[in-house]
């Protein structure tokens, strides 16, 4: 479009002189513009925008962050160990996977079909019975409820990381007091590029391991497959034991606020049973075989199909649904004795356990930092129990020719509804009130029992509803420092051996009560300076209605709750990395060492027992440390040397010795301490050594000791390898 220029012409002529005004007026000060002070000079104020993320960052290291997507954990207790950070563990060396987890007691069995942890004296670690240890927040349990047991945990090499929780967890997660240790699985990230990579290994007492993985993304899908094995003689006789594992996971992104995810899970494991030694056969021979003819198997399959979803104005959901099939079987025949004719008979036992699951939890973020989570946990158990006489001494696992023994049918149910909320107070204050209620149903129905028995067969269900309180509180003071005060209850539930042995003669009737906990714990956790990170807490665990079978005469057994124990003390840890302020930590070089303690007094404080107040619960150690330095060169070196040192500690509640002769084992385990070292070495972007030694002082020692003996600890081991990657 133009403009005529008869109208032109008298524009230009407005514009010109309103600019000529505009000068003028700016040559012209006001009147009063002598009058005005000069403006006023304020000190330059620096902002550092980045300093509360980099803290942040820091504490991320050690910590899970305080709104964990759909889980809130600020003000409960919590470890996290970053396995990116320390060398490769091979053959699940437990006591290397949790040498920065504070407190955890692992009680050593050279063995894949059975792992042993405990914690700050709430139970026996046989079987890892009171700790609840999940992978990706799903039970790894053969029955979450009935038949809490670890007899089948994932190879180290594919995992990411460890996170324990404590002070909260069973409002978080479910029954068992304390602690939860939650193994998350390796993913690949959204855009992760094709990745292969082997590695194998081998080592003395015939160890060979190998692990093989692929990973990558495509568009908006994603996979990651492995596939492994770990074999080895073991240290004696009938003690060589094989695992196979194979894992899959495919993830979906449909859009950039929803991943659907499949998991698939396998593990295989078998293993010689060669016995238990009483203390005079372990100084004479550690390597003596009294069961030659016994062994284990435990197979275990997972399929987990997930979806996490974000909406609008702060809401999250999370959702698992899963189904495991684990078949643990088992060949037991009496003690081989030198010189005499072999046992003439074996047992051979079949434990089924087909369990399914749900897991449903919304989080929606609301006003400044507050946050509220509401959810479900649905869980269903059927585990059939079988076993047979035999006299072939070496069976197959599958042979069914032999003698019934022993038919029971057993189910579990399982279900919880729960809410928390953490709200942000002035002055740096929040708090987090939780409420979980929990509902449970055991039933035990028996066809065939064990001949030398004399009890009627068992028919018996329970049904319990326990309702859960738990309490948090903190405050973020000074530079990147946090205090935190947290009271919860927690329980264990009502297990089919609580309610209905199949071993012994117990009484029917009433089942015992659950045993309950009530935890109070108090700290602070923080990064007070570049590299520095300290947590320390003082705790008290009251520990209700424990169960234990009390023999009423030479046939009669009734399951009681027989007494209330009580945990307290100081648990820490500390970690410094010394090259955090300098130009090194910029480029990829660490050098960080870390020290963790548990400081336990654990006493009974009622029993039904005479004698037993004022006693210490087994696997009650007054100390456990662990320490260890790590020297970290990004895409370069890895080594480590970490040791883990525990107090003299008794093995039964009675803090009695036991058995006499050749079967005598002393009321204490003597303490111990052990040394392993282990390094990766990257020798450019495709290949990496692996070595390590692992109790590198061959101390010899136990941990591990049950009525029918102890079982001895691994002496010095080492390995040597490769990884090749691409």
């Amino acid at each position: 479009m133009s403009i005529p220029g008869h109208l032109l012409r008298p524009l230009a002529a407005a514009l010109a002189l309103a600019a000529a005004a505009s000068r003028a007026q700016q040559a012209t000060p006001p009147a009063d513009a002598a009058a005005k002070p000069p403006p006023t000079q304020l000190a330059p104020v620096a902002v550092n925008a980045e300093a509360w993320r980099e803290t942040l960052k820091a504490k991320l290291q050690h910590l899970l962050p305080e709104v964990d997507g759909t889980k809130i954990t600020v003000t409960k207790k919590t470890t996290v160990t970053h396995l990116a950070d320390q060398p490769t563990v091979i053959g699940n060396n437990l006591d290397q996977l949790l040498a920065r987890s504070p407190g955890v007691q692992v009680s050593q069995q050279p063995t894949p079909t059975q792992f042993n942890l405990s914690y700050r004296g709430l139970g026996n670690p046989q079987e890892s019975e009171y700790v609840l240890v999940m992978q990706d927040g799903i039970p790894l349990e053969s029955d979450w409820i009935g038949f809490p047991t670890l007899y089948a945990m994932p190879l180290t090499q594919s995992l990411s990381e460890v996170q324990l929780i404590r002070g909260g967890s069973s409002l978080l997660y479910g029954p068992e007091p304390a602690p939860v240790i939650n193994l998350v699985s390796r993913r690949p990230a959204a855009n992760a590029p094709f990745a292969l990579s082997s590695e194998q290994v081998v080592g003395n007492h015939g160890l060979y391991s190998t692990y093989n993985a692929v990973e990558g993304s495509s568009g908006r899908w994603s996979y990651r497959a492995d596939a492994a094995y770990v074999g080895s003689d073991g240290t004696r006789a009938n003690a060589g034991s094989q695992m196979r594992q194979a894992d899959l996971y495919v993830g979906y992104r449909p859009d950039d606020r929803q991943l659907w995810w499949i998991d698939l899970h396998a593990i295989d494991a078998a293993s010689g049973d060669a016995g238990r030694l009483g203390y005079p056969q372990w100084q004479a021979n550690p390597r003596a075989t009294p069961t030659p003819y016994n062994r284990d198997w435990v197979d275990r399959d997972q399929i987990v199909l997930g979806q996490r979803s974000t909406f609008g104005d702060g809401w999250l959901f999370e959702g698992k649904a899963w189904f495991a099939y684990q078949d643990l079987a088992s060949r037991a025949a009496a003690n081989a004795v030198a010189g005499q004719a072999p046992p003439t008979g074996t047992t051979l036992q079949d434990a089924q356990f087909r369990t399914s699951g749900a897991d449903l939890r919304l989080r929606r973020k609301w006003g400044r930092g507050n946050a509220f989570t509401v959810g479900t946990t649905l869980f269903h158990g059927d585990d059939p129990l079988r076993q047979w006489s035999s006299s072939d001494l070496y069976v197959d696992r599958h042979d069914r020719r032999g003698t019934p023994r022993l038919r029971q049918a057993r189910t579990s149910n399982y279900a919880a509804v729960f809410a928390e909320n953490v709200f942000r107070l002035p002055h740096r204050f929040h708090i987090v009130p939780s409420l979980r209620l929990e509902h449970e149903r055991v039933a035990v129905a028996e066809t065939v029992r064990p001949p030398f028995l004399s009890r009627p067969l068992i028919d018996q269900a329970d049904t319990r509803t326990v309702p859960l309180l738990g309490l948090g509180i903190g405050n973020d003071f000074g530079h990147g420092n946090e205090s935190y005060f947290n009271i919860s209850q927690g329980w264990r539930p009502l297990r089919y051996f609580d309610m209905a042995s199949p071993f012994a003669n117990i009484l029917p009737g009433q089942a015992p009560d659950p045993s309950k906990s009530l935890s109070y714990e108090l700290g602070a956790h923080g990064v007070p300076v570049a590299g520095l990170y300290y947590d320390v807490s003082l705790f008290w665990i009251d520990f209700r209605n424990q169960i234990e079978a009390v023999q009423l005469n030479n046939i009669d057994v009734v399951e009681v709750n027989t007494g209330d124990t009580r945990s307290r003390g100081l648990e820490g840890q500390l970690n410094y990395d010394f090259l955090a302020r300098s130009g090194a930590a910029n480029s990829g070089e660490h050098l960080e060492a870390f020290v963790n303690a548990s400081l336990l007094d654990a006493r009974y404080v009622a029993s039904a027992i005479p004698g037993q107040v004022g006693k210490i619960p087994a696997y009650a150690p007054r100390y456990l440390l662990k320490a260890g330095l790590t020297w970290r060169v990004e895409n370069r070196v890895k080594l480590s040397l970490t040791a883990v040192s525990s107090a003299a500690q008794f093995w039964q509640a009675s803090d009695q010795s036991h058995g006499s002769g050749g079967s005598y084992l002393p009321a204490r385990i003597p303490a111990y301490t052990v040394l392993d070292l282990a390094g990766d070495w990257q020798l450019d972007r495709h290949l990496t050594l692996l070595a390590g030694v692992s109790n590198l002082a061959d101390r010899a020692y136990y941990d591990r000791v049950w009525q029918n003996g102890l079982e001895p600890a691994l002496g010095r081991a080492w390995y040597a390898g490769v990884r090749w990657a691409m």
